[in-house]
Order: C-alpha cells, then sequence, then structure tokens
C-alpha cells in the first residue's frame, strides 16, 4: 500500500482545464479535513479556508489572479489565509513572518492531494493580489490570503509530469562543500 501512495502522490498534477461538473458538499468537507490534517508550528493551525462555489465570486477571484481564466471555471475554489498573528503570539517575528507561511503551505498541499486522491484536478494559484482577494472575500485585516486553489473534475485527460530537475542537482548528502 505505501508504494501505491507513493506512486498517487507522484502522480499529481496542476490542472488548469475543468468540466462544469459540481461538487458534492460531503467531498468538500472531505477536502478541507485532509488539509486541516496538516502539521503546523506548535500545532497553533494559524489558517483560515473560504470556500467559493458562487460563479461571479469566482469570476472575480479570476481577475484579481491577473486574468486566469481557469479559476472561475473550477467547481470550487479553496481560498487559504494565514493569521500571522496566532503563530506570532508564540514565536513572534519568526512565527509572524515563516511559520505562518510554512503551515498554510503545509495545508495547500494536503488539499492539492486530497482532491487528486479523489479523482478531481485541482492548481496552487500564489500570483494573485491580495488587497483584492482580501476586499473581495472581506477577508479581516489580522489575515492574509496566501494561496488560492481551484477545484474541479478534470477535463481531458492528466497532463504528462513536466521534467524535473535530477537528483544529483538538488540533495547535497551531509552538508554543502
Amino acid at each position: 500500500m505505501s508504494k501505491e501512495c507513493l506512486s498517487q502522490i507522484r502522480s499529481r498534477r496542476s490542472i488548469r482545464r475543468f468540466t462544469s461538473e459540481p461538487f458534492d458538499e460531503g467531498e468538500i468537507n472531505d477536502i478541507v479535513k485532509v488539509g486541516f490534517s496538516a502539521p503546523s508550528a506548535g500545532n497553533l493551525q494559524p489558517w483560515r479556508v473560504v470556500i467559493v462555489t458562487n460563479q461571479e465570486v469566482k469570476e472575480q477571484l479570476s481577475n484579481a489572479a491577473g486574468g486566469q481564466a481557469f479559476l472561475a471555471k473550477a467547481s470550487v475554489v479553496f481560498v487559504v489565509c494565514g493569521v500571522p498573528e496566532e503563530s506570532a503570539e508564540r514565536y513572534k517575528e519568526r512565527g509572524r513572518t515563516l511559520y505562518v507561511l510554512q503551515d498554510t503551505a503545509a495545508l495547500t498541499l494536503n488539499i492539492l492531494h486530497a482532491a487528486h486522491i479523489l479523482g478531481y484536478g485541482a492548481c496552487w494559484i500564489g500570483a494573485f493580489n491580495e488587497e483584492e482577494v482580501s476586499t473581495i472575500l472581506r477577508i479581516p485585516q489580522n489575515m492574509r490570503p496566501v494561496a488560492m486553489i481551484p477545484v474541479g473534475k478534470i477535463e481531458g485527460n492528466l497532463p504528462e509530469m513536466r521534467p524535473r530537475r535530477d537528483l544529483s542537482e538538488v540533495i547535497i548528502r551531509e552538508r554543502f562543500r
């Protein structure tokens, strides 16, 4: 089973083509629950997730993301928000500027994997105007949108994996020389 799980993780791709098939509310909850199982510094869980299914709002988010039209075509968009001060309470500046981003990144990756395992496509979007997204979703000032994840049924076939760097280029044994 573990090799199968590793294979499943390796087969995930960033999907930007979605059908118009609606999402089951139970599957949305399943995906979010897996997201929330992510590790976080001190188990503080300094995150909130906005679940967007309204077409008009998805189109506004698409515009805030530089016109990435596929975002509006997804059945659901998960907007991951970090709460920097929740990390800063325990970890000061490092919590505010680093740990909150690491924690929300772990949650984001869990959402991507959960969607893939359930047979959906998803894409991690980090290129967007934070102020616009905050305004559209009425995100409180103590929170920061850090990722948008459009999710939906995949239109067409899963794309081939794009080339990856050779392990010898990115792995350092013990220490840099």
